[in-house]
């Protein structure tokens, strides 16, 4: 190794340093040798002068003897060549006492370098400098650097334009965003971002405080107050900060606020002159007096809901009705005093309502409907027998559960509302089909009807007055639930005539499985078809028939079958027919139509999750999947019914039901492309 080491490092004689400006320091007198040579003979030598490159699991820094300020590659810790056989001032062994040292070792210090072991020119490796001082830091990734073109735009952009597109923001990302900094702060809480403040659906995520400050911020610009079940707002001191901020609103929902202060109340309504909407339900501290200040400071009220307030009576309600007269919409439930006929004859004088929500009203009768309607001692009209009075403009009127309320007083109704969309009259069990003939031959509009636990209505009342009305094209929502006389006579003319029907709740009534039938049949009828197999259908038309004794799994099984119904008309258009074939194939293909409308069946309690999911496997377009469950499911019915049967073969049956159980079941849980194993079940049920 020594001879190498001699060979690869030659010596001069004299001891001396290198000639600078040579490669070395040797001057190049004889014929230079090959590379190739030269590069193994440098790198044994590397090699033999550096045994500690090969230890492994020990990390650079920990095992470097040099000072923090320089690196050194692997090339470094190997003597260079020189011509007097020493280390260079940057080798390895040049660092330490004891090392053997010569005139080059007493050279002042300088800077270490480092050697390009790739980039050689003449044999030599280039010489590449380093800073003497390692940087601290080290700059971020490009990927998460912050742009600051952005910024700079956002700074550059108009005030305005910044507050159109914090426009976007709900309220919840404003308040998150005022965080940033004091630009924003004050950009989030512009009055322009807060004209219309909702607090309904973050209520329960926000403190009382900051809801407070938010109001308190954007109050006097505020004009929309949505504080509807907000329990922050409880404590006296925070509500009268909100009232003291909010004096420009134009709606304003309190509904919920249970414990808001009387005083304070009565303070928001005095400092708002410009309501228009105002709901108050439930609120304790509505009284007479309340209703007086609406009067006297609101007249440009519209909106008017005091529903459930129970510390103040039908008076109140007539206070405002007078002084506002711009009120169209007055909901008043569970009011007390509507007996009284200077409240009847007030709502009379006004004639501007178009709503009038009185559900609740035990003392409503029909003295006071009557007023309310005909107005106090009107003339008749000796030729027709009705009062010589302007009609109403009543659109929806609510009398459920007005107990006290009978046929002849409903009856008053008829010719003078001729604009009546909805009507309701629940819960009135007095009422019979006198109450309702004159209403349905002189509403044509009427599209909501609902007469639930009506007891004393017939079949005659639906198939000769509902069924041949005015309002039968355009009914849209009919409810004869709990109604025990009603049945197939009187609502099989309704099917045939309302063809609008959206919803029907027939629970607990006297039809059968021909309603069903006909119901499917009108709803296949006004709705078109496609032929867009990736097409999805709606629901049409929602039916309530639980508890119905006469509705078997029949009917129900051909409602179903109308939902998944694919249909192959018999007569194709030659267009169609070719743009139906696929290439090369001689016949075309028969063309399919599919259902657009479905309808949407709750029945008995034991058929309804097969309901489901059949009714779930047509709203996704899977009509093979969902026929294929009604097939099983009528298979399973079929036979169960079969072994409920007395008479021979009795165990053939029972095993036939067991098996259609078991069929039904695999199909109902996974339908089409179930893979895997299927949870173990008991043996079928003798009843069900």
């Amino acid at each position: 190794m020594d001879e190498i080491r001699a060979a690869a490092d030659p010596l001069d004689e004299a001891g001396l340093p290198p000639t600078p400006g040579t490669p070395n320091g040797i001057a190049p007198e004889g014929p230079i040798k090959k590379k190739s040579r030269a590069r193994l003979l440098r790198g044994l030598s590397r090699i033999s002068s550096s045994p500690t490159l090969a230890q492994v699991g020990r990390a650079r820094s920990s095992s470097s003897p040099y000072p923090r300020g320089a690196s050194l590659s692997c090339v470094s810790l190997a003597t260079t060549p020189s011509p007097f056989g020493q280390p260079s001032t940057g080798s390895y062994f040049s660092q330490f006492p004891g090392a053997d040292s010569s005139a080059a070792t007493s050279i002042p210090g300088t800077p270490l370098h480092e050697f390009d072991e790739c980039d050689e020119i003449g044999g030599v490796g280039r010489i590449r400098r380093l800073e003497t001082s390692t940087p601290l830091t080290a700059p971020l990734p490009v990927e998460i650097r912050p742009r600051k073109t952005l910024f700079k735009l956002w700074a550059s952009l108009p005030h305005e334009i910044k507050v159109h597109v914090l426009a976007y923001f709900e309220p919840k990302e404003l308040v998150r965003a005022s965080r940033v900094n004091k630009e924003f702060y004050k950009m989030c809480f512009d009055g322009q971002l807060w004209t219309s403040f909702d607090a309904s659906e973050f209520y329960k995520d926000i403190p009382a405080e900051s809801l407070a400050k938010i109001i308190v911020a954007a109050g006097p610009f505020v004009k929309d107050l949505n504080l509807r079940g907000c329990v922050q707002v409880e404590h006296y001191k925070r509500a009268e900060v909100i009232v003291k901020s909010c004096r420009n609103l134009i709606n304003a929902t309190l509904e919920g606020c249970r414990n808001f202060q009387r005083t304070t109340l009565h303070t928001l309504l005095r400092s708002n002159e410009k309501l228009a909407n105002l709901n108050l339900t439930g609120l304790a501290a509505v009284t007479n007096q309340t209703c007086k200040i609406i009067a006297h400071s609101c007249p440009q009220l519209e909106v008017f809901n005091v529903s459930w307030c129970k510390h103040m009576d039908a008076r109140g309600v007539k206070a405002v009705v007078e002084s506002c007269a711009r009120l169209r919409d007055l909901r008043v439930g569970e009011i007390k005093g509507f007996d009284n006929r200077d409240v009847a004859e007030a709502i009379f004088r006004t004639n501007n309502l178009e709503r009038l929500i009185l559900a609740g009203c035990d003392d409503l009768d029909d003295s006071a409907l009557a007023t309310m309607i005909h107005g106090k001692d009107p003339e008749i009209d000796v030729l027709t027998d009705r009062p010589v009075v302007p009609v109403r403009k009543l659109r929806h009127l609510d009398l459920s559960r007005c107990s006290r309320l009978t046929s002849q007083g409903v009856s008053a109704l008829g010719h003078f509302v001729p604009d009546l969309e909805g009507l309701q009259l629940s819960g009135c069990s007095s009422l019979g089909d006198h109450a309702l003939e004159s209403i349905l031959a002189s509403a044509p509009r009427l599209t909501h009807l609902d007469l639930e636990d009506l007891v004393d209505l017939t079949n005659g009342l639906l198939s000769e007055h509902l069924a041949k009305a005015p309002c039968a094209p355009r009914l849209e929502h009919l409810s004869i639930s709990y109604c025990e006389n009603l049945g197939d006579a009187g609502m099989l003319p309704v099917m045939r005539a309302c063809k609008s029907l959206r919803s029907v709740d027939m629970d607990n009534t006297r039809v059968s499985d021909l309603v069903l039938a006909e119901a499917a049949a009108m709803v296949r009828d006004r709705s078109s078809r496609t032929m867009e197999r990736r097409s999805r259908p709606v629901i049409g038309l929602s039916l309530v028939v639980y508890d119905c004794q006469n509705v078997t799994w029949t009917g129900a099984r051909e409602v179903l079958s109308r939902n998944a119904e694919i249909v192959v008309p018999r007569k194709q258009p030659p267009a169609a027919a070719a743009a139906a074939a696929g290439p090369g194939e001689s016949a075309p293909r028969p063309i399919q139509t599919y259902p657009t409308e479905v309808i949407s069946l709750k029945c008995f309690y034991g058929w309804q999750m097969t309901v489901d999911e059949h009714t779930k496997r047509v709203l996704r377009g899977d009509f093979g999947s969902a026929a294929r469950l009604e097939r099983k499911w009528a298979e399973y019915m079929q036979a169960n019914e079969e072994a409920g049967a007395a008479g021979a073969g009795v165990r053939r049956r029972r095993r036939r039901a067991r098996e259609a159980q078991m069929a039904h079941a695999d199909e109902e849980e996974g339908g089409a492309g179930t893979v895997g194993r299927r949870r173990a079940r008991t043996a079928a049920c003798a009843v069900m």
